[in-house]
């Protein structure tokens, strides 16, 4: 009798070998978990790479300050479901002691502050392997990414060192001082993320099921209303029922108007979809054509 795996199978199988293969390679490595949809994914194939044993690794979350409660929340009863030991770099933390210089004005946001504070937590934890939950359908410099993203003693990223990856073949050799960013969602889209997300019963962050809210329009996005985002003139505040496609700072993460309140209607809103993920929802990506590579190059996720 022959078996041919399904689509999410297939992925699922893909992302299981690659947090084995870290393990087994890598010493000290940490999975990102901010709360939001795709490191709840990675970190529910991280539970089921290793059951029944507890998971190998700890979670880090890089937290800007101006964070969603909501998401917070979550993050916080899935690290005390789980057990797990849960490592927080703060970029406020990082302000006060001089070694971020916060951004000012209107449109300023910490989501590029994050940089120095998850740089500084691999170096002082020696992480020599950091779990990401990036996907190479994001953004134009994401599909540049290998599986297994050499980053050099400066926790910085260039593409041309980047190295072949023929039949699934990882190389996680790397010298001292430098680490590698492991995805294990490369190769999955965001339709993937929500369908795995039905099909295993994940819970999820309420922010990303429609609910009534306060917003504004700025720059063609609906922001959501915080003390954190100051209004310009001409900008008034509206509610309206919205949900989110991807949670980060609050300063640069826009909501989109929908009225999908579960999974199974997540999923015929983006079925019907022409609009990316980071082009509906994230304003910092609109700061320049290459403003998400410029930020990797520098160490971000």
């Amino acid at each position: 009798m022959s078996y041919e795996l399904s689509h999410l199978d297939a992925l699922e199988a893909e992302s299981l070998f690659i947090l084995r293969e870290v393990v087994a390679e890598l010493e000290r490595p940490v999975l990102l978990f901010s709360g939001g949809k795709d490191s709840a994914v990675m970190l529910h194939l991280a539970t089921k790479a290793f059951a029944p044993a507890p998971l190998p690794f700890p979670l880090m979350h890089v937290d800007t300050g101006h964070n969603f409660p909501e998401v917070l929340a979550f993050r916080d009863a899935r690290v005390e479901a789980l057990g797990a030991r849960l490592v927080v770099a703060s970029v406020q933390e990082a302000i006060d002691a001089g070694r971020v210089v916060e951004e000012t004005g209107p449109r300023a946001s910490r989501n590029r502050a994050q940089t120095v504070p998850l740089l500084e937590a691999i170096e002082h934890h020696r992480f020599d392997a950091v779990f990401g939950g990036a996907r190479r359908d994001e953004e134009k410099a994401r599909a540049k990414e290998r599986v297994f993203s050499l980053r050099d003693e400066f926790g910085q990223w260039e593409p041309k060192h980047q190295r072949p990856e023929l039949w699934s073949l990882y190389n996680g050799r790397h010298r001292p001082g430098e680490h590698l960013r492991i995805f294990p969602l490369s190769n999955w889209t965001e339709l993937d993320v929500w369908r795995y997300v039905a099909r295993e019963g994940l819970a999820l962050p309420s922010l990303y099921f429609s609910h009534r809210r306060e917003v504004f329009r700025r720059d063609g996005l609906w922001m959501a209303a915080s003390p954190h985002l100051p209004l310009l003139p001409g900008e008034t505040v509206s509610t309206a029922s919205v949900r989110f496609r991807t949670v980060g700072d609050m300063t640069c993460t826009a909501c989109v108007e929908s009225t999908a309140a579960s999974v199974e209607e997540v999923l015929a809103e983006l079925v019907a979809s022409r609009v990316t993920e980071r082009g509906a929802s994230r304003a910092d990506d609109r700061f320049s054509e290459t403003a998400m590579e410029d930020r990797k190059r520098e160490g971000y996720f």
